[in-house]
């Protein structure tokens, strides 16, 4: 069973998560990572959660006000030892849940074409592909989605 834990960027759990997160994107990215990470600072993150599979940290994923009406979902990540089971869709769910507490009607989000399984979850899950926006316009690898809450 996952357990799910509401916090903010300074936790070290979250923390940890986005640190392997960081890894994996440097190796999908290559030489655009320094490109991407520029806009994935944590420091500012209010709304983080952390999951857990009994002591075991496997995901973690956040949101951040985008505009009046949307949150930006940012940092997914599943340790990939068990992925494939539900666990970022379950992660992904308490998000939304907690931008509709915050009076929000949308979720956006950005990810890179490069990683298919991001880009299936999101589909998965009702996100639907949207015009790359602020500093991902004209970003050949971006691909940015919308989900109405």
């Amino acid at each position: 069973m996952l357990e799910i834990v509401r916090t903010a960027a300074n936790n070290p759990d979250f923390q940890k998560l986005v640190a392997l997160l960081d890894q994996e994107l440097a190796a999908i990215d290559g030489e655009e990572h320094d490109f991407y990470h520029q806009f994935n600072a944590i420091d500012h993150l209010n709304y983080c959660l952390v999951g857990y599979q009994g002591k075991q940290l496997v995901t973690c994923g956040a949101i951040k006000p985008f505009d009046d009406h949307s949150m930006e979902v940012k940092r997914m990540y599943t340790v990939e030892a068990v992925r494939g089971k539900g666990l970022a869709t379950a992660l992904l769910t308490e998000l939304e849940s907690w931008a509709k507490e915050l009076g929000k009607d949308y979720c956006l989000l950005e990810t890179g074409q490069r990683q298919e399984d991001a880009v299936a979850l999101y589909k998965k899950n009702g996100y639907q592909i949207i015009p790359n926006y602020g500093q991902y316009k004209g970003i050949a690898n971006s691909i940015c989605f919308r989900k109405k809450l």
